[in-house]
């Protein structure tokens, strides 16, 4: 009998997924990461400097053309099944949750998709800002 369940337990476990093994390296880039996307979502630019080299970075002016332009690519391709832009600007100082969802488009990031946005901005950037961060701990 005992034998028999450790058969059922080995078939269970080679269906399961191999292990996730995360470096300290990958776990610091995807720290950096999100800790970035939070700042540029809450109004803040994402700025740093490598040693002998031009700061680098992403503006939330940057993080606004961006949404503009992903917006304006929905409504280009007729995504956008409401007057959710006009619902947007008739707000008055609030802006309308459903005619921003609905501008925006669905989106599995955690932090919707202006986080979605922001990430593809500042995922290039990673490595340049780790580097810079090693730097920085030099000191």
């Amino acid at each position: 009998m005992h034998a028999a369940l450790n058969i059922c337990q080995a078939v269970h476990d080679a269906k399961l997924p191999p292990p996730v093994s995360e470096t300290r390296e990958e776990v610091a880039r995807a720290e950096w990461l999100y800790n970035a996307v939070e700042d540029l979502l809450r109004g803040t630019d994402v700025k740093f400097q490598r040693r002998m080299r031009q700061p680098q970075g992403v503006t939330v002016a940057d993080l606004a053309l961006a949404v503009d332009e992903h917006v304006n690519g929905r409504l280009a391709d007729c995504k956008v099944q409401t007057p959710a832009l006009g619902w947007l600007l008739l707000s008055s100082g609030r802006p309308d949750k459903n005619a921003m969802a609905e501008l925006l488009g669905r989106s599995d990031h955690p932090l919707g998709t202006l986080g979605e946005i922001a990430e593809g901005l500042l995922r290039p950037l990673v490595n340049d800002a780790m580097i810079a961060q090693a730097e920085d701990n030099e000191l």
